[in-house]
């Protein structure tokens, strides 16, 4: 098989896409080459959208964005021999070094040497999924059960976020959760403790909209909209964070009684406040689950975690959770995983416009706007 040349969204700047041809070789020995088909967008590709960076990691070089991704194999390396042409797959793209010490633990989402699509970090850039086809490592990718769709094995990424959150909330069943954050990733983390036996899960958001849509559709048991309040100083936003605790413990459960301190808090946000309030809101040895990219810096009230005995505790991507993943999404006992996928695009010309969708959270008729996907097959 010689190589062949697909398409590519690439981005040049801030807000400037081009599409552009580029040659796929054939797979190496333990690699598949995968049409991609569905590409789901997420906080930071828009970030690179918008401002050719995300935080610290500056683009150094053209970058094809997109790693939330499913697609069909058109190609097997002569070493591989559990994919065929034809299945169906979900990429797992972060490509790990496989031999340091946290990898042999497992936890090779930490890896030093890791290599993520659509990531600027590593240099030459690991080239992410918006394009015709791509090669990726046979190791790194799941195959997906008949009935599944492509969007939700898209979705199976972030999903895995959401897992290893669980996981490292050491959550058991009975417990109760509050989840900060009712996009994509604050839905997805309620949908898996409410699976695995969650007592109340409480989601809360500045978006009573999303609030809404997360009790409704069995993400989370009861809401909280969160008041739009911005303190003058550290004192004052600290007094704002503590109220909005307040507010969370005085909803109440199914039983009518108040729901008070929680066990366990996603926070999905990223926004300080939020951070704060998190911390205020759980029970003395419970645990804060650090999950949104928010500002760099954060001002915590510590005093309020070490004296409670609440851990801070941080979430980095995922490891081995695509398995469990696919048990979740096509699990009569989730909710509707494929109600995320709230608009869809056809074809690497219509990536400016979801991008500019992605970035907002109501479309022009008044829709939700929680996960866009892009199609490209």
């Amino acid at each position: 098989m010689s190589s062949t040349q697909v398409q590519a969204s690439v981005l040049h700047g801030a807000k400037d896409l081009r599409i552009e041809p580029r040659n796929v070789p054939a797979p190496s020995e333990h690699e598949i080459q995968v049409a991609v088909h569905s590409t789901g967008l997420c906080g930071s590709d828009l970030h690179y959208y918008n401002h050719n960076r995300n935080g610290d990691i500056l683009v150094r070089e053209p970058l094809t964005l997109g790693h939330e991704s499913s697609g069909i194999v058109t190609a097997v390396g002569s070493s591989v021999s559990n994919f065929s042409p034809g299945d169906r797959v979900a990429l797992e793209v972060g490509v790990p070094c496989d031999h340091c010490h946290r990898c042999e633990e497992g936890r090779y989402n930490i890896c030093k040497d890791m290599k993520f699509r659509s990531s600027a970090k590593s240099f030459p850039h690991f080239q992410g999924t918006l394009q015709g086809r791509i090669n990726h490592p046979a190791k790194w990718c799941h195959k997906l059960p008949e009935g599944m769709s492509m969007e939700l094995g898209a979705l199976l990424e972030p999903l895995g976020v959401a897992i290893h959150a669980y996981r490292r909330s050491l959550m058991k069943p009975g417990m109760t959760a509050l989840v900060f954050g009712a996009g994509a990733v604050g839905l997805l983390a309620a949908a898996v403790a409410k699976t695995k036996g969650a007592k109340t899960i409480i989601i809360a958001d500045i978006d009573a909209g999303r609030v809404d849509f997360a009790v409704k559709n069995g993400f989370a048991h009861h809401g909280f909209v969160v008041p739009m309040k911005r303190g003058k100083d550290t004192e004052e936003n600290l007094a704002i964070a503590r109220e909005t605790a307040d507010g969370v413990a005085k909803v109440a459960d199914d039983s009518g009684n108040a729901i008070g301190e929680v066990d366990v808090v996603f926070e999905c946000t990223g926004v300080p406040t939020c951070v704060q309030a998190g911390i205020y809101a759980t029970k003395p040895g419970g645990r804060v689950m650090l999950i949104g990219m928010g500002v760099p810096i954060q001002t915590l009230a510590m005093s309020a975690a070490a004296l409670r005995e609440v851990d801070l505790v941080g979430v980095f991507r995922y490891a081995n959770t695509y398995p469990e993943g696919i048990e979740i999404a096509t699990s009569a006992s989730a909710p509707d995983l494929s109600k995320l996928v709230t608009h869809k695009y056809k074809g690497l010309e219509s990536c400016p416009d979801a991008f500019g969708m992605a970035g907002r959270t109501k479309d022009d008729a008044g829709k939700l706007v929680l996960k866009v996907v892009i199609e490209t097959a």
